[in-house]
């Protein structure tokens, strides 16, 4: 039959409570920095220009803002229905591109903590 010393057993416990508070310290510091973090999605002309439509967000997907460029109030009659589709369309497509970058910025800081947003239900 298996004994367990109290001693390490509890040591091992107490051990494992640091780590798990630790990582959820540093997970709350990469948490603040997804909110702060900016980026920014394009649609339009490839690049922030006079055509483009032009998204801000954080790397949490919460948009900031949204930019047209000089020229698109001079592309778009807003009593034409298709311009106004054109225009909805290059939203959409700026907001796309900035959630894709968003992910990538997510994955990329939050990866080295894998599936332990929970801690496994521990926290």
């Amino acid at each position: 039959m298996a004994s367990f010393n109290n001693r390490g057993g509890m040591g091992n416990m107490q051990n494992l409570m640091k780590q798990a508070q630790k990582m959820q310290e540093q997970m709350q510091e990469v948490d603040k920095e997804l909110d702060d973090y900016e980026v920014v999605g394009i649609s339009g002309g490839g690049e922030e220009g006079d055509e483009t439509v032009v998204v801000y967000m954080n790397a949490k997907k919460i948009i900031n803002g949204i930019e047209f460029g000089s020229k698109i109030s001079e592309m778009i009659d807003l009593s034409d229905e298709d311009d106004v589709e054109m225009l909805e369309d290059l939203i959409m497509a700026a907001i796309n591109d900035g959630y894709k970058k968003a992910e990538k910025v997510y994955d990329d800081k939050m990866g080295p903590f894998g599936n332990m947003g929970g801690l496994g239900g521990l926290m």
